[in-house]
């Protein structure tokens, strides 16, 4: 198999590509660049396995680029809801323009299968109930109202010729190259190491659900593999019941795996975003996979990164780390257009 993977050089993509190649799968690779800046480790795995990568938009990719390609797994947009508020116009023709479309270049180019990373975010203010697939969608940000559309109108897609799935994984964590340090395990962790505290403006009583970065490639080399009927305009969120959390309950997991980590709460906030999901249809019904790690374990592996890295506070403050941060400073010096697109 030849799997198509956008936004390969991002945090996802840069675990992804090699998690895939190692397993005999052949990878062609696009990313338009935004985050190239940021690369915080290199070993064996990520530097021997490199796949063949377009410099490209995605909203410029055409069927001779997908050519002779069985499979594409779509991560390339942009990513989290403080980056989709602050352009939601462009976010939506981005993420969910721009990937419908890709979508369509896929099917006229022959691509079967369509592996799509949705979130668990589009559930947005949960009723406080564990929420399974079934669940009315509730998204309030562009970023999650972008995820339901792209689902609406790719799933409608779906038929003898196309493949479509969608997996809504949970915030994910966990090491990559390409760090990103503004999801909610990783940035705790990089604060309890550089700061020995985490002092939390809210009251921390939000639920998040997470998952470990490889669980998510688990689960997208297991949709590859899955037969067709198994996955044709299925969802599954992505994750395990164990690991919903208060976002306090996660502050506590980091302060212990960090020695000398004090936590503070602030006031409750007026974030409307909280939500637990149910896992169990991915686990009982895409074949093959489970879950293999726990927050306990992320936080631990880095712990461990951190340590051999002595990672000093300067780069988890640095810019292409973290997505908005990233983004403005690309517009800021005219190196992107209001559309996001490369100036000349």
């Amino acid at each position: 198999m030849k799997a198509f993977v956008t936004g390969v050089n991002g945090y996802i993509g840069a675990v992804l590509a090699p998690y895939l190649m190692e397993r005999g799968i052949q990878v062609r690779g696009l990313d338009t660049g935004y985050y190239r800046d940021g690369w915080l480790y290199s070993d064996n795995r990520h530097l021997a396995v490199s796949p063949e990568t377009l410099n490209k938009d995605l909203r410029q990719v055409s069927a001779a680029d997908v050519a002779g390609c069985d499979a594409m797994v779509h991560l390339a947009e942009l990513s989290n809801d403080p980056l989709g508020e602050n352009n939601p116009e462009v976010t939506h023709k981005i993420n969910h323009g721009g990937s419908v479309t890709l979508a369509e270049v896929a099917r006229t180019a022959g691509i079967r299968r369509f592996v799509y990373t949705s979130s668990c975010s589009i559930y947005g203010a949960g009723s406080g109930d564990f929420l399974d697939e079934s669940a009315t969608p509730n998204p309030q940000t562009a970023y999650a109202r972008c995820k339901v559309l792209v689902e609406r109108d790719v799933g409608a897609m779906a038929g003898a010729d196309f493949c479509p799935v969608f997996l809504r994984n949970a915030t994910a964590y966990g090491p990559s190259p390409r760090m990103r340090f503004d999801i909610v395990i990783n940035d705790l962790c990089a604060l309890a190491w550089t700061t020995r505290r985490i002092a939390m403006t809210s009251d921390g009583s939000p639920w998040r659900p997470v998952v470990h970065i490889d669980d998510i490639c688990e689960a997208i080399y297991r949709c590859l593999l899955a037969p067709e009927p198994a996955i044709r305009g299925r969802i599954f969120n992505v994750g395990r019941n164990e690991d919903n959390f208060r976002v306090r309950e996660i502050a506590q997991i980091v302060a212990g795996e960090f020695p000398g980590c004090e936590v503070s709460v602030g006031p409750p906030a007026g974030d409307t975003r909280s939500y637990r999901v149910n896992f169990d249809r991915i686990h009982r019904e895409l074949p093959g996979f489970t879950c293999h790690f726990t927050a306990h374990d992320g936080v631990r592996q880095l712990r461990q990164l951190f340590e051999r890295l002595q990672m000093p506070a300067d780069v988890y403050r640095f810019r292409a780390f973290t997505r908005l941060k990233q983004l403005k400073y690309l517009q800021e010096t005219r190196q992107l257009d209001p559309e996001f697109f490369w100036s000349v």
